[in-house]
């Protein structure tokens, strides 16, 4: 089939006849939705008609018998005894009801049957006291339609039309009714015999679902069976005409009408295959015509076009005899005008192609001379990836020649492991015309020793396609190898740089952290992967009260041991020695390698070995080189002429007999307790010391003459009262003050020293325990 469609001949039958098969389709189904669907209003129109006809035939024939039979009752009036004595008599005048009736009777006002006619003798006597039609016309008093029951007398299936009967005073005497068998020829008969079309019929239904004549299979009073929607809505009452399925699954045209005499409805049924059998018709012989139609076409049609198709053939073959080079002269032809502008169209392009060919041939020829001396290996291979070219470069690095390389393919000369991602890369770069870089393995003459290569690969494309690719091939052998080398230092660098305890980062100029060994988490205070973070919003690193910003490392070329305090991302506050290299410092890739060692230890260190020399190891107070010092300092600082410093110095009375009767533990322990009541009876900014054994000094800045020696009396009086027991006995001592106030014109420590030193000794000759101010020279007090 699909070598038959190759002819465009074929082609161009097929399209004739398919546009001739859809037009015809196209025709006939328009055509049959249109006649289809007069057709249904007309099938529905028929049936409405009938089932109409016939519920008004039906309800006109009860009506006529009804009327009758009250006709008849009238003539009946009588004295209630009299009823029953000519009740026979009368019967036997009304013969003509044997045209409209089965079977005739009179029945008293007991409901007994006193009269019969014709043939119902047998009936005489028999109480039809509860039957629904007499209860309603003896009580109702007017005539009645009885639902269809099955007669006492023969068993079978029948309507009673009872009509009250009267005296001549208008009083109930009996009842006259009529049957009427429905089996019989009397109602429904001739509806059982009507049909529609050729197996369309019509039934009598009653509302409580009871089947009183059924057209199709000639049976009555038979209880509905598989009872359709429309059959549902009909026994309540529903009237119209609709399309439906019947219990079998067959599709019909349905209509009810509702009787207007008794709860009966007509339904009128045709089948929907029948009704549109004019159709179906129409549209076989349709097909038949179209049939013929197409047998007479396609032979022409065929003939036809191959005459059309015939200059076509004669082009091809000279276009072929071109190509082959078995035709130098333009191809040429007789045909249409449009075979004509195709041998011009080709004439022009082989024309073009020849001129391109000679510009091609030029342009490979400089390439080929140009490639010669490249040193890199130039490889050229088709949109086939087969190798067309390549240099002395390639062949020195494959140890392949031209001639063994030539109409392989390009991928034979790579190590198998490496061969799939290469021509991935190859295809996609030839598809979407984009370079493409990798390195891979190429087995050479060694098969031991593959060449590691790196590779550029461009397409040859034109803005229509894709002509080829060259490759451009760089021994990278020994650069791996070199690689290799440096990698392994690294990765010595690193192993060294995890293990030692300093941090060690790398930022770039922005602070963004480049590299960082194990410890660096601990100063930046937090244990989540720090590397691309800025370092400078890590932490903040602090030298002499100042935070370093990131400009200031920027301009230093290195650090040496910047003592510095670090606060971190978590708020740790670390000491830390910081030093600091600048790689490539204003040049590309600038970097700063931050080392960071804490420095705590060795702080703590140095500050407990400076307290220890300025404090006395036994009552914790400044010792007499830090007093000194302290004391110099006090005197070189401006002083206030209101509120001036003050010097005091405090001798111990009686402290040798405390060490010579209580022991050197319990004299230490004495000076201990005098070291705090010194300290808590001072200011925070004051100097407390201990200058000798039994000697204090205690400098207060800014205090005044006047509150010194409140103070000092306070200390003397707390120093008094302080007291030690040991074995039942209490040792204490007092204390002898001297007080200096220092002036302006004091400039000597030792001299300040001295006067007060005077005082204590004045003190002591006074009688000890005592408070002696000592004026400043020319200042008596």
């Amino acid at each position: 089939m699909r070598r038959w469609l190759d002819s465009l001949v074929n082609r161009a039958v097929l399209f004739v006849v398919g546009v001739v098969v859809v037009t015809a389709l196209l025709v006939v189904v328009a055509g049959t939705l249109l006649s289809r669907s007069e057709l249904e209003q007309q099938a529905a129109d028929q049936v409405t008609t009938i089932a109409r006809l016939a519920a008004s035939d039906l309800d006109d024939t009860l009506s006529q018998r009804l009327e009758t039979l009250s006709y008849v009752a009238q003539e009946l009036s009588m004295s209630r005894d009299s009823f029953g004595v000519q009740a026979k008599a009368r019967m036997r005048r009304q013969g003509a009801l044997s045209q409209l009736f089965d079977a005739v009777y009179l029945i008293d006002e007991q409901g007994k049957a006193i009269a019969g006619y014709p043939g119902t003798r047998g009936m005489i006597g028999t109480d039809v006291s509860n039957r629904l039609y007499f209860q309603k016309a003896s009580t109702q008093l007017t005539p009645v339609i009885s639902e269809p029951y099955r007669s006492h007398y023969q068993g079978s299936p029948s309507v009673m039309l009872a009509v009250p009967v009267f005296d001549h005073k208008q009083r109930f005497i009996g009842v006259l009714g009529g049957v009427i068998s429905l089996a019989g020829d009397h109602l429904i008969e001739e509806l059982l015999r009507i049909r529609i079309g050729d197996t369309g019929y019509i039934a009598v239904v009653t509302h409580d679902g009871t089947v009183l004549a059924n057209g199709r299979n000639g049976e009555v009073m038979q209880p509905l069976r598989g009872a359709n929607p429309i059959v549902a809505d009909a026994m309540d009452g529903f009237e119209g005409t609709a399309q439906t399925r019947n219990s079998q699954g067959e599709k019909i045209i349905l209509s009810i009408r509702q009787m207007a005499q008794v709860p009966w409805f007509v339904a009128a049924v045709w089948p929907a295959r029948e009704a549109y059998a004019s159709t179906i018709r129409i549209k076989d012989a349709f097909l038949w015509v179209l049939l013929a139609v197409l047998l007479l076409v396609v032979p022409v049609a065929m003939w036809r076009f191959r005459r059309l198709m015939a200059p076509l053939q004669t082009l091809g073959t000279q276009v072929y005899e071109r190509h082959l080079g078995l035709r130098s002269d333009p191809v040429g032809s007789s045909g249409w005008s449009e075979i004509n502008q195709v041998a011009d169209i080709f004439n022009t392009v082989m024309d073009e192609r020849d001129h391109a060919m000679s510009i091609l041939a030029e342009r490979e020829a400089f390439f080929r001379s140009l490639t010669q001396g490249a040193p890199v290996g130039i490889v050229q291979a088709d949109v086939l990836g087969r190798i067309e070219f390549v240099n002395p470069a390639f062949e020195s690095i494959s140890g392949l020649t031209q001639e063994e390389v030539s109409g392989s393919h390009l991928f034979d000369c790579i190590l198998p492991d490496d061969r799939d991602a290469v021509i991935k890369g190859w295809q996609q770069a030839r598809q979407k015309q984009k370079v493409f870089r990798n390195r891979f393995r190429l087995q050479g003459v060694d098969i031991d020793h593959p060449v590691w290569c790196q590779i550029t690969t461009a397409p040859m494309a034109t803005p229509e396609k894709v002509m080829g690719t060259i490759t451009i091939v760089r021994d990278i052998s020994r650069e791996l190898e070199v690689e290799a080398t440096l990698r392994d230092e690294q990765r010595r660098a690193e192993s060294i740089l995890e293990v030692i305890r300093e941090g060690v980062l790398m930022a770039d100029t922005s602070g963004r952290i480049r590299y960082a060994n194990h410890a660096v988490g601990r100063f930046l205070g937090t244990s989540e992967e720090f590397l691309g973070e800025n370092v400078f919003e890590l932490i903040a690193i602090e030298h002499e009260e100042k935070v370093l910003p990131r400009e200031w490392f920027l301009e230093q070329d290195r650090l040496y041991s910047l003592y510095a305090t670090l606060r971190n991302h978590s708020g740790e506050i670390l000491d830390v020695d910081l030093s600091m290299i600048h790689i490539r410092h204003g040049k590309e890739n600038e970097r700063l390698v931050l080392v960071l060692r804490d420095d705590t230890e060795r702080r703590r260190e140095k500050e407990r070995l400076s307290w220890e020399a300025a404090h006395d190891p036994l009552t914790q107070l400044l010792n007499r080189r830090a007093f000194n010092a302290a004391l110099t300092k006090c005197l070189t600082e401006p002083a206030d002429e209101d509120t001036r410093s003050v010097l005091l110095m405090i001798d111990l009375d009686g402290f040798k007999p405390v060490n010579d009767e209580g022991g050197h533990l319990l004299g230490d322990e004495l000076l201990q307790c005098l070291a705090g009541v010194f300290k808590e009876s001072v200011r925070q900014s004051d100097t407390v010391a201990r200058i000798g054994g039994d000697e204090f000094g205690i400098i207060l800045p800014g205090c005044g003459l006047d509150r010194a020696i409140t103070l000092a009396e306070g200390i003397r009086a707390r120093v008094e009262a302080c007291k030690l027991e040991q074995k039942g006995r209490k040792f204490g001592v007092t204390v002898s003050i001297g007080v200096t106030e220092l002036v302006p014109e004091d400039h000597d420590s030792k001299h300040v020293v001295a006067r007060a030193d005077e005082g204590t000794y004045l003190a002591k000759s006074q009688g000890r325990n005592q408070v002696v101010v000592m004026p400043p020279p020319g200042n008596p007090v």
